[in-house]
């Protein structure tokens, strides 16, 4: 996979933004959890309500608004800024917990259970399963930008958007199916991988699909 210079800069610049703001966002989780949790976090949660839960919302749909403002900004074409996004996305979540382990010791492994989003219900899962996603999505946004440097189209059929919406949403489900339970004070239940794997696997096979046809279509 060959980038343009123009293009490698411009996402190295979005990297170094990413990894700045995932140490911003570390550090605010850290004051949390000294707050919260002094005795060190763990499951079960405990509840956040009144204005610092609307205060712990606001900052987590911020969060986003922060990263897509930044995509859009960073060039013109809509399928590149699309690519910064998952790519801000991608480095900002992986870096989150590197910069997580560095200030707190914590996640202690991959498996370490962790409140991954709040937005519409708890999101809850292993560590390791939102870092996979995020590089899912670093694989595709560098496949975007390639095609878009060799001047070629990103085009998906029927089927590939079908199969890639289904496995966001699958992803989604998964994440938040045990929300009611942690919510209540219940200990998470076991992580159902396999689902997990096969919602992950479908989105990363029809952009992995997308990807190389358009390539292909591209070869004088």
């Amino acid at each position: 996979m060959r980038l343009l210079p123009d293009t490698r800069r411009r996402l190295l610049w979005l990297a170094i933004f990413a990894i700045a703001m995932a140490q911003l966002e570390a550090a605010v989780v850290v004051y949390l959890r000294r707050l919260l949790y002094p005795e060190g976090f763990r499951f079960p949660l405990r509840a956040i309500t009144g204005p610092l839960l609307w205060i712990e919302l606001g900052r987590e749909a911020a969060t986003i608004v922060m990263l897509a403002a930044v995509g859009c900004l960073s060039c013109a074409d809509r399928w590149r800024r699309f690519a910064a996004f998952m790519l801000l996305f991608g480095v900002w979540d992986v870096f989150y917990y590197l910069w997580l382990h560095a200030m707190d010791r914590w996640p202690q492994s991959p498996l370490t259970w962790d409140v991954l989003f709040l937005i519409p219900l708890p999101w809850v899962g292993p560590v390791a399963a939102p870092v996979l996603i995020a590089l899912v999505m670093l694989a595709a946004a560098l496949a975007i930008e390639e095609l878009r440097d060799r001047g070629l189209p990103v085009r998906l059929t029927r089927g590939e958007w079908t199969a890639t919406i289904a496995s966001g949403l699958g992803l989604l489900v998964v994440l938040m199916w045990d929300a009611p339970n942690v919510s209540r004070g219940g200990l998470p239940s076991p992580f159902p991988w396999p689902v997990f794997l096969a919602f992950l696997a479908c989105g990363a096979a029809a952009a992995a699909r997308a990807w190389g046809r358009s390539r292909h279509a591209g070869t004088p």
